[in-house]
């Protein structure tokens, strides 16, 4: 059996998001690159489980998180990482670590606002949750052809049940795992997006 067979992957996700939340709410509030890009990559299985109708965004997180880990070997803080980008006139170029930092932040947005649907949301079918936690956070950047890739995809999704069983959680503990990332991952989002708005770069590209 592999770690994520054994371990309980969700609470990782939450503690290590906890903890970020925290560093945000200190008084430094300086993020490392490497803590964030670490924290990052345990989010990263959730989109595996989804299967099929979030591989896109699986392999376009786990690339993109993989460049925060290698950038941080290099540049120490988030700020860091933005105002070199400044500098070199190149933030909103393909491939920048700032416009990998962008999209990072808005998967982990999605599996917010997924984790929030399926609290809310009654039965065993996550069709719902997920369709609507793209709609509100991915179908805005994404084309039309994307789009309907996704919506076909909606049909392949696991059960909730199936979900939890991939996670080792039942629903008790996963609720409370889901409502510590929402709370710590809002915060660390909306550190992220000040980032990008204090520096007039904004946050819809």
């Amino acid at each position: 059996m592999t770690d994520f067979e054994t371990e309980k992957p969700l609470r990782k996700i939450s503690e290590a998001f906890k903890e970020l939340a925290a560093t945000v709410n200190s008084q430094s509030a300086i993020v490392e690159v490497a803590s964030f890009s670490r924290a990052c990559s345990l989010v990263s299985p959730l989109f595996g489980c989804l299967g099929i109708a979030f591989k896109f965004a699986e392999m376009d997180y786990v690339a993109k998180v993989r460049d925060l880990a290698d950038a941080s070997k290099l540049i120490v803080t988030l700020d860091a990482l933005l105002d070199r980008d400044m500098e070199q006139n190149t933030v909103r170029k393909a491939g920048s670590h700032s416009r990998n930092l962008l999209r990072v932040k808005r998967g982990l947005d999605m599996v917010k606002v997924l984790f929030e649907q399926i609290i809310v949301t009654e039965g065993n079918s996550l069709r719902d949750p997920a369709s609507k936690a793209y709609a509100q956070v991915f179908a805005p950047h994404h084309g039309w052809a994307i789009r309907k890739a996704v919506a076909a995809g909606m049909y392949a999704l696991p059960t909730k049940a199936q979900l939890l069983n991939k996670l080792n959680e039942d629903e008790t503990s996963a609720r409370i795992q889901m409502e510590n990332y929402i709370a710590a991952s809002a915060q660390v989002i909306l550190y992220i997006d000040k980032l990008f708005l204090s520096r007039e770069l904004g946050i819809d590209w």
